[in-house]
């Protein structure tokens, strides 16, 4: 799987930029703020219809511009695919494969496989558990169409619940109460299947995980991830019955998969509360390499990695570990300088400078 080409127009910092990639590593280097990390989060668009970074679409569109619009071609089994998304000020996005209209963003998925890692992913293990659920949605939603219906069905689900229980709330209109019925049995159907599909996800992971966290420590550490729903050992649907009248004095549904977490243990210390910050980011590390592998095993390909000046906040040892993981994956990589991958004796296939939304190929 390799992505071909990328045109902008009105995106971000970019008024028009056209690029063509090499199919291993692609290098965009220059100072903070010129637009490197655009260009990443322009092919994870069109790869996903999402922003990595949670942008609505109208704010990555060009100041001063209503519409905005990225073509990508990717080559995936030896067909190409033109992946066409406008993204408007005032109306949905438009989506079209090989200029195609598609009805839902959901029909993108699996044409292309990205993997994103950000300085922001070192710190998944310490942050809150809405950046783990992320992960976790981010990466099943490429890779399970199931799970991406049924998890934009349950967040449709509870907000209609969190409504409901906020006007009984608010009202104390208990007869309102027998709606919820309806609400509780739709989140509980969802919300189980999506609990399910994380904890083989998870499961999965802990296949991969062990042995690359034992090479990024030496040997010293073992790593086992744990899925832990807010439901306990319960499931869900009594757990959703159980918790009713605090979900109605509290106006929100307090249980399912949008308050689950990932518990990262290294022998009994939970890395999350109790890991030193280099412990964190090794697991972090750890688990970004694993997404990587179960990528791989899942499509029988290689995913396309998109890493956004990350080498900086690593070590010699990681990075090197890094870079060694990567050889064989197309790979576009931002930074501020390439000195670092020169010293790592690193193959570089392309590299392009930016500067202040001018990108220069300088090979």
């Amino acid at each position: 799987m390799k992505i071909k080409s990328l045109k902008i127009k009105n995106f971000r910092n970019y008024e028009f930029l056209k690029l063509q990639f090499d199919p291993a590593a692609n290098i965009f280097y220059g100072d903070n703020a010129q637009g490197k990390t655009n260009i990443l989060e322009a092919v994870y668009l069109s790869g996903t219809s999402k922003s990595h970074r949670g942008t609505r679409d109208k704010d990555m569109i060009q100041f001063g511009q209503t519409e905005s619009h990225i073509e990508t071609i990717v080559e995936k089994n030896e067909i190409e695919y033109q992946i066409d998304m406008h993204l408007k000020k005032n109306s949905p996005k438009g989506i079209a494969i090989n200029k195609i209209p598609i009805r839902k963003a959901g029909e993108l998925f699996g044409i292309v496989n990205l993997v994103f890692f950000s300085p922001e992913d070192l710190n998944i293990i310490k942050n809150g558990p809405g950046e783990r659920r992320r992960f976790i949605d981010l990466e099943l939603s490429q890779l399970d169409k199931v799970y991406l219906s049924d998890l934009a069905n349950y967040n449709r689900t509870v907000n209609q619940r969190n409504h409901l229980l906020k006007e009984i709330g608010f009202s104390g209109n208990r007869e309102s109460a027998d709606t919820l019925d309806i609400w509780d049995l739709q989140l509980s159907q969802y919300g189980s299947r999506i609990i399910e599909r994380r904890k083989r996800f998870v499961e999965e992971i802990n296949e991969i995980i062990s042995s690359i966290h034992q090479k990024l420590t030496g040997g010293r550490e073992e790593i086992r991830v744990i899925y832990e729903p807010s439901s306990g050992d319960m499931p869900l649907e009594d757990a959703v019955r159980r918790n009713r009248e605090k979900d109605i004095k509290l106006k929100s549904t307090s249980v399912g998969p949008h308050r689950d977490d990932i518990c990262f243990l290294s022998g009994d210390l939970d890395i999350r509360k109790f890991g030193s910050q280099g412990q964190q980011r090794t697991a972090a590390l750890s688990l970004k390499l694993s997404e990587i592998e179960l990528v791989k095993r899942m499509i029988h390909d290689t995913p396309v990695l998109l890493l956004d000046d990350v080498l900086s906040e690593l070590d010699k040892h990681r990075q090197n570990y890094l870079l060694d993981s990567i050889h064989d994956i197309q790979t576009l990589i931002t930074c501020t300088g390439v000195e670092e991958f020169v010293n790592h004796r690193f193959s570089i296939n392309k590299v392009f400078h930016v500067h202040n939304g001018q990108v220069v190929n300088e090979n």
